[in-house]
């Protein structure tokens, strides 16, 4: 349990580093460019954009690095809450949007974290 716990911490944190990394870098022109699951961002300013790119993250680092540097590592429940609220809100606006496929990404996602969550609270915490 602990490894596959490890795994998909790892790699949901791989994807939120360089998501949230990639809105913190790229222009919003750029980013809608990217395709139509950016099209979200024709609702949303500059500045909140890069807000959420900053959430993601630190979310992201905050998934992986309390308990590797062994610093806090309730740190890490608190991180897969955080990016379940971002999760939460990004289902919300794909579903006023109509963008049906991508809520069902979202959901992946949020289902994902929270499996991170119950994991670290309940089957594995860690202790110390």
């Amino acid at each position: 349990m602990n490894l596959a716990l490890w795994i998909i911490t790892g790699v949901l944190a791989a994807a939120y580093f360089f998501g949230g990394g990639g809105k913190l870098v790229l222009s919003k022109q750029k980013i809608a460019a990217t395709g139509h699951s950016a099209a979200w961002t024709e609702d949303w300013s500059a500045g909140a954009i890069k807000a959420i790119g900053a959430f993601e993250v630190l979310g992201a680092l905050g998934l992986v690095l309390p308990a590797v540097l062994d610093v806090a590592p309730v740190l890490v429940p608190s991180a897969a809450v955080g990016l379940m609220i971002v999760m939460v809100g990004a289902a919300v606006v794909r579903f006023r949007r109509r963008e049906f496929k991508l809520v069902v990404v979202d959901f992946v996602y949020l289902a994902l974290l929270a499996f991170v969550l119950w994991g670290r609270l309940v089957a594995v915490p860690f202790t110390g």
